[in-house]
């Protein structure tokens, strides 16, 4: 990974911070993106002492409204002209419906909304910087899921400590790739997603009462190191070089959900969250 560009969202713990650790081992250049500023620059730090690579670089940004999605990506693009691994880590669960001030439900805006977003922001360095790859972490519970194309940024049905609006999320995250990477043939742009396992992070920190619950399971669950090792396959691996559009665990293409196939349903979350994000129609797919 010497010379290779990698940006990392959520990177200030579990899955995010492993990853970026991995790749910073391998000699890439390492952009994190972090919420907190004070504990975003203890592991910057932590990286650069453990992996002995200076090159890496934190910019702040939450990432539940668009403007600082929209904010960051112009950041990253004002000091770096290329761009070789895109890896949409951030995630979160909540137990409450909520908007944010783009009217869009919580969960929904930070797992799936804001990579939808950031990818397509920096779509186009990353098709200059060619061949590059873009990961998104998915998660095997969005087999539970299923869209309603049109109430998908509103939907109130939460389920279970949130677990409803998460798998929704997730299910997204998985029609998006596949999506991208149909729209993304003969580029040397890839597209691939993961399940990394059920990994001891803080992404279930929201749950209210039912925080404590996570917390004792957690002690049953991966490593976040065990949990990246998919995500550094992806960003990394030359097995993967040129392998689109595929669902991975455990470093293996697995099949995802029947209804993360739907090509219709994933043009119609596209050309949603087109106008839910305010961004310039892309090209329509390409036939392979």
């Amino acid at each position: 990974m010497n010379g290779k560009v990698v940006l990392i969202t959520g990177a200030n713990s579990g899955i995010g911070k492993e990853t970026a650790l991995g790749l910073a081992n391998m000699g890439a250049s390492v952009v994190l993106v972090c919420r907190d500023k004070e504990n975003g620059e203890v592991v910057r730090e932590e990286i650069v002492r453990a992996s002995g690579n200076g090159s890496i670089e934190l910019l702040l940004a939450d990432l539940l409204p668009q403007r600082e999605v929209r904010r960051v990506a112009a950041e990253f693009l004002d000091n770096h002209p290329r761009l070789d691994v895109l890896i949409n880590n951030a995630g979160a669960s909540f137990t409450e419906f909520v908007e944010t001030e783009d009217h869009v439900e919580r969960t929904m805006a930070i797992n799936y909304f804001a990579p939808f977003l950031l990818t397509n922001l920096l779509l186009d360095t990353l098709k200059k910087s060619a061949p590059s790859r873009v990961v998104n972490v998915a998660s095997t519970e969005h087999r539970s899921a299923h869209l309603d194309p049109d109430n998908v940024s509103r939907d109130p049905r939460m389920g279970r400590v949130g677990s409803g609006a998460y798998a929704r999320s997730k299910l997204a995250d998985v029609l998006f790739t596949y999506e991208l990477a149909r729209r993304l043939l003969g580029t040397g742009v890839t597209a691939n997603c993961l399940h990394p396992g059920a990994v001891r992070t803080n992404i279930w920190s929201h749950a209210g009462a039912f925080t404590p619950l996570f917390r004792f399971f957690s002690v049953f669950m991966l490593s976040p190191e065990k949990g990246a090792e998919t995500s550094i396959y992806l960003a990394s691996s030359p097995e993967v070089e040129g392998m689109s559009g595929k669902y991975f665990e455990k470093k293996s293409p697995k099949r995802s959900s029947e209804t993360s196939y739907d090509e219709a349903l994933a043009k119609q979350l596209w050309d949603l969250s087109i106008k839910t994000t305010g961004l310039v129609a892309a090209p329509p797919s390409v036939p392979p």
